[in-house]
């Protein structure tokens, strides 16, 4: 195997692929490599919809090697250095290699470790998370008789925000199905101050929780875990004071203030587990002081090697970290990246921080949150094609498009490098 690469890809997830596909739409002759261990791909957005019993886990996973652009040279290791000013970095198994231009894109890391007892929890017993193994959380879920469901996420950035309440939403419609939510306490806890920060999918959040009677708890961070005797310890991150929490009566309890914790058991727990840049990237000089990828937002261009691009979870961007932000950030890379090999400047900076967040909030509905780094309503002009006026409200289309249509395009369309 040769050492040095024209344009070396960290990471064979969605930005990753997505780059070298279109690069070499561009230019079938570039030289390029992605470096990722990993046998096979998952397509994750659907883990929502299997942690519900609504998709087969089997289809969300292929082989890496079935989804690597024809003409890449897949370098199946692991980076553990980066060294930007000698255009290198090292690889566990192959050594060092070098490169003309880089383009970082490994994802995050699952950091369990952070909140303490979690690391020994997860994935055990009646604690599941959808980022880990959405199997258990359908197994989970089909055990639970009744009590609290709790449903949290970390202080931490996390993969698509809005996932940790999409399935507590999933979650109460199932046990409103089988009878079983008036016996249960559905419990969002959340270290946000709202439940989106979009306000016209905001007002459609809140009355999904009315209907299903669910107890949404901002500015609750999640401190510990305590599984032998199901109980989660929660701090206010609120800056004066905090909202009524549950109690061990499954009643609506007292209030929480400044620095006081609390304790709310349960009889079901879905957690987002923290998440952090991979350690090779927060121990490099390219992060910032958060330990995420310092880009520029507009351009993705580093904001200290001009020959170095971040896209993706693992980029510093003041926005949610999701496939469909990925599916806007990489035309831009891939103009700068075609622009400098011409000896031209990187001046695209057409990224405006567009995400998108499909908000499933029961079986057969769901809503769909498109936003930029303004936090506007950015609706694509596409669905009204699909006879959706507004996709701030819930529609079975929208649910039908989660379920079908965005799994095809992005196994069909995305990964080949095509403009979707």
């Amino acid at each position: 195997m040769k050492s040095h690469y024209q344009i070396l890809i960290i990471g064979g997830g969605t930005a990753g692929i997505m780059t070298a596909a279109q690069l070499l739409k561009a230019n079938s002759k570039l030289d390029i490599a992605i470096i990722d261990p990993a046998d096979t791909h998952y397509y994750q957005p659907a883990w929502t919809l299997v942690g519900a019993g609504d998709f087969s886990f089997s289809k969300t996973a292929k082989p890496m090697a079935s989804v690597m652009p024809k003409g890449v040279s897949w370098i199946k290791d692991k980076a553990t250095e980066i060294k930007a000013s000698d255009n290198s970095l090292v690889t566990e198994g192959n050594g060092s290699l070098t490169y003309d231009y880089l383009v970082v894109a490994p994802g995050l890391v699952i950091a369990p470790e952070l909140i303490p007892g979690l690391k020994e929890s997860l994935g055990k017993g009646v604690v599941c998370s959808n980022y880990t193994d959405p199997k258990h959380t359908w197994e989970v879920l089909q055990n639970f008789k009744g009590g609290n469901a709790l449903f949290t996420q970390p202080t931490t950035p996390i993969k698509c925000g809005g996932a940790p309440q999409k399935i507590a939403y999933l979650a109460a419609d199932h046990l409103r199905k089988r009878g079983l939510l008036e016996k249960s306490e559905v419990i969002f806890a959340t270290p946000g101050s709202v439940i989106f920060g979009v306000p016209e999918i905001r007002r459609t959040l809140m009355h999904v929780i009315d209907r299903y009677g669910m107890h949404f708890k901002p500015f609750y961070a999640p401190q510990s875990i305590d599984a032998e005797n199901q109980v989660v310890t929660f701090k206010s991150v609120h800056p004066e004071d905090n909202q009524c929490v549950v109690n061990e009566g499954n009643e609506i309890g007292e209030e929480m203030h400044g620095d006081m914790t609390i304790k709310i058991p349960y009889d079901m727990l879905h957690i987002a587990p923290p998440q952090q840049a991979p350690q090779f990237i927060r121990e490099s000089d390219l992060v910032n002081e958060a330990g995420w990828l310092n880009v520029d937002i507009n351009s993705l261009q580093h904001k200290n090697y001009s020959n170095v691009f971040g896209l993706g979870d693992v980029a510093a961007l003041p926005t949610a970290k999701t496939g469909a932000a990925i599916r806007k950030q990489v035309p831009v890379v891939v103009g700068n990246l075609l622009s400098l090999m011409e000896s031209k400047p990187a001046d695209n900076k057409d990224y405006q921080g567009y995400s998108s967040c499909p908000l499933v909030t029961g079986y057969g509905k769901m809503t769909l949150a498109e936003f930029d780094y303004e936090g506007n309503f950015t609706p694509d002009p596409k669905l009204k094609q699909m006879l959706i006026k507004d996709s701030s409200k819930e529609h079975w289309r929208l649910y039908m498009l989660k379920k079908y249509g965005l799994p095809y395009l992005y196994w069909n369309k995305m990964l080949k490098g095509q403009a979707v």
